[in-house]
């Protein structure tokens, strides 16, 4: 069994080439078959919903909305409760396969037997 990666994208528009690299990093992993949980936290929270991925844009770099699709078909993205809250978003509000999970999930996932947790 590899290895798995939890990967916490703190940034967003605000920082957009962290933010990029943690959704890239997402994607290569899941792209090599390594299990990832994706979660998008503070300002990276607004790609968890409809059509705000399409709009972010980074020179030679790949569309965020086409690796945030790959991760949502072969690993799990969330958005963090607290950071959801702030902006008024509720589970209706995010793309289909998005949960909202807080810290104690968080957590559970990253002190797990073989995981890696990475923060972008």
């Amino acid at each position: 069994m590899s290895r798995a990666l939890v990967i916490k994208v703190t940034a967003g528009e605000d920082a957009p080439e962290r933010c990029n690299q943690g959704f890239t990093v997402a994607a290569a992993a899941v792209a090599s078959g390594v299990p990832v949980s994706l979660w998008l936290t503070g300002e990276a929270s607004w790609f968890a919903v409809p059509g705000r991925a399409e709009k972010f844009s980074l020179p030679h770099a790949a569309p965020l909305a086409d690796l945030l699709e790959s991760v949502l078909l072969a690993g799990r993205v969330t958005v963090c409760t607290q950071c959801a809250a702030r902006r008024g978003l509720e589970q209706s509000d995010l793309l289909k396969g998005v949960r909202i999970a807080g810290a104690p999930t968080f957590v559970e996932e990253a002190v797990a037997d073989g995981a890696q947790a990475l923060v972008y």
